[in-house]
């Protein structure tokens, strides 16, 4: 088995050396169920040791994908290399994967140390060798005392573990979650994000999550994969996805964000600074520094998280800042956070989030405040897909 990555894990990024050879290739896979395409001509490229996300909504074909990498479904067209082997035709219980399914999939009629053996069993490994996998794999996932008890005996986040333990006893080289934490609530599933990180960590082995839990994928993944109606959108670090998506849709889809439809008005030239858009729409002006290909009159987006737009009653003093002025329409109080919904007076909305540093609870700005939202040049983007 691979060796803890450790400190490592820090610097870990193989899909930025252009000699790294990928662990996993989807090689231009199409997955046609009769007429409908829920893969479309994919190539995708995973290297080992790492934490890899397939992210998007229901039916995107993120699931589909994995059964493919899996053996539980075959590509219509293309093919899936694994170490550089293709292994297309290749039945799943002979592929050195193993699958981890949202429902868990436990014995009810076997106990917890029953359930870990069973493929270790069916595999005709000998029984010290079986008892002693059973006795790593229970350490591994704290669960010692529980190995005589059946999966009703054990609360949802004990069985997601028996059946993580199951999963990593046969020691695949490839370990995929298909929704794995769905089950849990959110407290105990956000616990188990940075367990089963710490988990992969240590095992060193490379892991796909299927999810449509953004923050989820956020949490756990080296790269994320954002998929829609079967392509791939973007794939990136969760960084590099949240701070710089490539869209409208990735924009659109990780976390809240602000987005604002215009036209280019002057470009970097006309503005006198390298790397600058002026957008404008419906009376209202944006500055951005940002390098974009888009030309005067071309249609794009601005986007910009609420956390970095500053909300206040004052009218911004720097005038090279970007304004919008407006009414308190909405506040949502998240605890961490305040979210203020702003109406400007020819009905456009915006949204602004105000940590919540002090444990007043009376707050300054209120509804039907009138407000100012401001932010620098440089806290958004331009989007042109």
């Amino acid at each position: 088995m691979a060796k803890s990555l450790g400190p490592v894990k820090r610097k870990f990024s193989p899909w930025t050396d252009p000699n790294a050879v990928p662990f996993i290739r989807f090689e231009n896979i199409t997955k046609r169920f009769g007429d409908f395409v829920a893969v479309d001509n994919l190539t995708l490229d995973i290297y080992e040791r790492e934490f890899f996300s397939l992210l998007g909504p229901s039916g995107c074909g993120k699931t589909t994908l994995m059964r493919m990498l899996a053996g539980f479904e075959e590509p219509t067209e293309g093919r899936i290399l694994l170490q550089g082997q293709d292994i297309s035709g290749v039945p799943p219980y002979r592929r050195p994967t193993n699958m981890m399914f949202q429902s868990y999939a436990l014995f009810p009629h076997m106990s917890v140390e029953k359930n870990i053996a069973f493929g270790l069993e069916q595999d005709n490994m000998p029984k010290g060798e079986i008892t002693a996998r059973v006795q790593e794999m229970l350490k591994l996932v704290k669960l010692e005392q529980f190995a005589k008890r059946k999966p009703n005996q054990l609360s949802g986040g004990q069985r997601q573990r028996v059946a993580l333990a199951r999963s990593l006893a046969k020691r695949p080289k490839v370990l995929l979650l298909d929704e794995p934490l769905g089950a849990l609530d959110k407290k105990l599933r956000e616990e188990t994000q940075f367990e089963l990180m710490d988990l992969q960590q240590t095992l060193g082995m490379t892991f796909l999550i299927v999810t449509h839990d953004q923050e989820e994928a956020m949490t756990v993944s080296d790269r994320i994969a954002v998929m829609d109606k079967g392509v791939i959108m973007q794939v990136a670090t969760p960084a590099e996805i949240y701070e710089a998506p490539n869209s409208r849709y990735v924009a659109d889809f990780i976390g809240d964000i602000n987005i604002i439809e215009g036209k280019v008005a002057d470009t970097a030239s006309a503005l006198g600074a390298p790397g600058a858009v002026k957008i404008e729409t419906e009376g209202l002006s944006i500055t951005v520094d940002q390098e974009c290909q888009a030309v005067k009159g071309d249609h794009v987006a601005f986007a910009i998280r609420p956390e970095k737009v500053r909300i206040s009653p004052d009218a911004p003093a720097d005038p090279s800042v970007n304004a919008f002025y407006g009414e308190v329409w909405d506040i949502g109080y998240l605890g961490d956070f305040s979210l203020f919904i702003v109406r400007s007076e020819d009905g456009r909305f915006m949204r602004a989030a105000q940590a919540n540093v002090s444990r007043l609870v009376d707050r300054p700005i209120t509804f039907e405040d009138k407000v100012w939202l401001t932010w620098p040049r440089d806290a958004g983007l331009v989007l042109t897909r």
